[in-house]
């Protein structure tokens, strides 16, 4: 009888065990969708600003050639 006992035990233990160890693991994986989430945010906005930067540049550019062209006289 005390082994039946015995033997209760350690299955409840060793669920307990594996409740344990499959918790750590979702927490885990929470923390690396969490951090992908943030790094693809970041990547999101860097990729916002470069374009930007280039669209700003683009139009300096642009109206800077305009303005030689005007005075040239190549451009009314």
């Amino acid at each position: 009888m005390a082994n039946k006992g015995l033997q209760d035990l350690k299955q409840q233990v060793e669920g307990v065990a594996q409740d344990a160890v499959t918790a750590a693991g979702e927490a885990a994986q929470q923390v690396v969708d969490q951090a992908t989430e943030t790094g693809q945010k970041a990547m999101d906005q860097v990729a916002k600003s470069t374009q930007e930067t280039i669209d700003k540049t683009a139009n300096q550019a642009s109206e800077t050639v305009l303005g030689f062209g005007k005075k040239l006289g190549l451009l009314k």
